[in-house]
This record gives C-alpha cells, sequence and structure tokens, in this order.
C-alpha cells in the first residue's frame, strides 16, 4: 500500500522547502504586507504548485528514474506507487495551488504559478532528452518562487521582483551544471542530454563560470532599487566573488568530480547565505525606520 511518506517524496520535499523560503523571502522584502493569513496560504499555495509540478516531473520520468541510481528508489519506479495514484496526486495539488493563489493573492500570481507548471512540466522535461538548452529553459519556471512572492504582496510585475527572479535563475543553471558534471554517468544511461555530455566537460565549466560571473551584478542589483542596503551589498558581494572564484577553479585540466561536487555543495551554501544577508539588512532597515 502507498504510503503517506511515498506521496510526500513525490513532491521532490528539498525543491519544494527551497521554494517556499525564496517565496516567503520576497513577500517579506516587498513594500506593503498582505496580512499573515493570506500570506500563509499564498506560501501553502505556491508549495502545492510546485509539489504538483514535481510529482508531475517524476509522473513522465518514471520509467527513465529506472535508470538512475540515485532515482530508482523514487516511489513509482520501486512500485510503491502506481502511475494513476501519483498523477492524480500531481493534478489535484497543482489544481489546489494554483486555486489557492488566485484567491489569497490575485489573478496575476495565479497565472504566472500556472505558466511556471506548464513550462516545467510540458517543455522542461520532454526537453532534457533533445537538447541541452533545457537546462537554461528549465531555470525559467524554477525561478518562478520568489517572482510569485513579490506579485502576491505587490500585484505587480516590477524590477524588485525580476531581480530576484534573476538571481534564483543566474543561480539555477551552475547548480545543476555541477550536478551533471558528476553524475554524468546516471543522466547518459538515462538518455538525458545534459551540457557535459553533448557539449563537452570544458563547456560546462566555461558556463558554470559565466553565469557565476552573471550572478554578481544580478544579485547587486537590489540596491539600486532601494530594497537593499550596505550589508546586503558588501554580503552578496563577497558571496558572489566567492562562488565565482570556485567557479574558475574548474577550468583546471586537473578539477575533476572532486571539484564539482564541491561546487555544488558551494551552490547549496550560497542561496541561504544571501537570504539572510537580505533578512539581515532588511531587518535592521525597518528597526531603523
Amino acid at each position: 500500500m502507498a504510503r503517506p511518506a511515498d506521496f510526500l517524496a513525490l513532491t521532490k520535499p528539498g525543491v519544494t522547502r527551497m521554494c517556499v523560503l525564496t517565496t516567503a523571502g520576497a513577500m517579506l522584502l516587498a513594500p506593503a504586507s498582505i496580512g499573515p493569513v493570506r500570506a500563509v496560504a499564498v506560501v501553502l499555495g505556491v508549495a502545492a504548485v510546485v509539489a504538483g509540478a514535481n510529482a508531475f516531473n517524476m509522473w513522465l520520468e518514471r520509467d527513465t528514474d529506472g535508470k538512475m541510481g540515485r532515482t530508482r528508489r523514487r516511489p513509482l519506479p520501486a512500485g510503491r506507487l502506481s502511475a494513476r495514484e501519483a498523477l492524480i496526486f500531481a493534478g489535484l495539488s497543482s489544481l489546489a495551488g494554483i486555486a489557492t493563489l488566485a484567491v489569497a493573492a490575485n489573478l496575476l500570481t495565479a497565472a504566472l504559478g500556472a505558466l511556471a507548471l506548464v513550462g516545467y512540466v510540458a517543455v522542461y522535461t520532454p526537453l532534457k532528452y533533445r537538447t541541452p538548452l533545457a537546462l537554461a529553459i528549465g531555470a525559467i519556471p524554477g525561478a518562478a518562487p520568489p517572482l510569485l512572492g513579490w506579485t502576491a504582496v505587490t500585484g505587480e510585475l516590477t524590477g524588485p521582483g525580476l531581480v530576484l527572479f534573476g538571481i534564483l535563475l543566474c543561480w539555477q543553471i551552475p547548480h545543476f551544471l555541477a550536478i551533471a558534471l558528476f553524475r554524468g554517468r546516471d543522466y547518459a544511461q538515462a538518455g538525458i542530454r545534459t551540457v557535459p555530455l553533448v557539449r563537452g566537460v570544458p563547456m560546462a565549466k566555461i558556463q558554470a563560470v559565466a553565469w557565476s560571473m552573471v550572478l554578481v551584478p544580478v544579485s547587486l542589483m537590489l540596491a539600486p532599487l532601494g530594497v537593499a542596503g550596505w550589508l546586503y551589498v558588501y554580503g552578496a558581494f563577497a558571496l558572489g566573488i566567492g562562488f565565482m572564484a570556485y567557479a574558475f577553479l574548474g577550468l583546471d585540466d586537473a578539477a575533476g568530480d572532486r571539484w564539482a561536487r564541491r561546487f555544488f555543495f558551494a551552490s547549496l551554501a550560497y542561496l541561504p547565505l544571501l537570504t539572510i544577508f537580505l533578512a539581515a539588512d532588511v531587518a535592521l532597515s525597518r528597526l531603523g525606520g
């Protein structure tokens, strides 16, 4: 019998948790407030949309997941859930999330959530098996949560929300390139067309460097827009330079899987630390105000 833990696994809890945090962070950064009850409802709505998208992804990839060491124990390839159960769960979660965003936030946020869902499930997932460009395409819906948080409060697509979207987009690409570098054998067995497999490891490392370089100025754009101050600027600059420097280390011919794994963990540290600097900056600003 299916267990609650198996349905939870369909949501990719780590990914959903990251999306919830970035959504909540964007809502706190916004210049207005929608009240605690509506704010919690928005966060839950985003979590439901993300959970649904991840469940649809697992449903579509249930056969290829069985070919990869890190995914073969997921509920569908392991046989703990049926494809029908997963599909129903994905559909209900997605519909509930979009409906919640429409009621608790606004139609703009609900529409953006729906577009992100469709982009991730219907565009990015099938393209993974056709072109390495899927990485950049998939980063677009993947960067939506902070934008959803911003528009839920402001009701508008304005500069700060777009910058938050840009930060997450630029961060995702080197993050997933690192995974593709040290998980190359798994992806090859599953037929996924990653940058290292199609265009070579050197090109993947060059792209990681390029996107980590772009991440630095994009992350600093919150300051001239008036939503972040000096503490965030110094923290974002230090984190960005450190992340970029580690990316450059990968250009050494001797840098292999060990560097890729460490670069991956560096990417995992970057985003929470950036969020801490931003939260501390906003808190100091509001206390001072």
